[in-house]
């Protein structure tokens, strides 16, 4: 069962899963016009710092808060909504977790509502009875990956590249997950500015391929 419940999480998290993920860039579109993206060190300390101190951890927190037994997912997502710094950001984690959801009911899974994306997989995620950290974990590599994806084809970075600065995340995708598994929710906090304000910038850009 627990085999069973790894390969349905991972089709989940997986870049074929339909929600939409290669249509936003975080942000990263905005780093990349303005030259803080440009390599693949540059890449993997932009990636690196959300992933420890933005987005990524903030999201890791949720995953693991909406598993919880009798998590209230409605303040969850409430609190997820509020967390996001820019108008953009918000239609990123709500439309892709409204499109997992319908995906994942739509397939025979759980339909846990259309919450935000980290919420959604959570609760999406819970009957499965898997660690909430490796949850977080696949959850955490999936979101760099796309953006590994995206770096690969607009910095641009050879497709070894992008693998290669997603290897290098691994260790603090499992040391964020590990440390979500173990933080509340009202301890949630965030010291990404700089790509938050990409983030917002990005909104006004004149030419932009991704939604965000």
């Amino acid at each position: 069962m627990t085999d069973r419940a790894l390969l349905t999480l991972v089709q989940w998290l997986s870049p074929a899963f339909p929600t939409g993920a290669f249509a936003y860039s975080h942000g990263l579109e905005q780093a990349i016009g303005a030259g803080t993206v440009h390599d693949a060190a540059s890449l993997a300390a932009w990636l690196g710092d959300i992933l420890r101190f933005g987005a990524g951890r903030q999201d890791a927190v949720l995953v693991c808060a909406a598993m919880a037994p009798g998590a209230d997912v409605g303040a969850l997502d409430a609190l997820a909504r509020a967390l996001q710094p820019s108008a953009e950001r918000l239609r990123e984690t709500t439309a892709q977790g409204a499109a997992f959801s319908a995906t994942v009911a739509g397939i025979g899974g759980p339909a846990p509502g259309a919450y935000c994306l980290p919420v959604a997989v959570g609760a999406a995620a819970a009957p499965l009875g898997l660690p909430p950290a490796r949850v977080a974990a696949l959850y955490l590599q999936g979101f760099a990956g796309n953006l590994c994806t995206i770096a690969v084809r607009h910095v641009p970075l050879g497709q070894t590249e992008g693998q290669a600065v997603l290897a290098s995340l691994i260790p603090a995708i499992l040391s964020v997950a590990e440390a979500a598994a173990a933080t509340a929710p009202d301890e949630i906090g965030s010291a990404a500015l700089a790509a938050d304000l990409d983030a917002i910038a990005h909104e006004t850009r004149p030419v932009r391929l991704f939604a965000t």
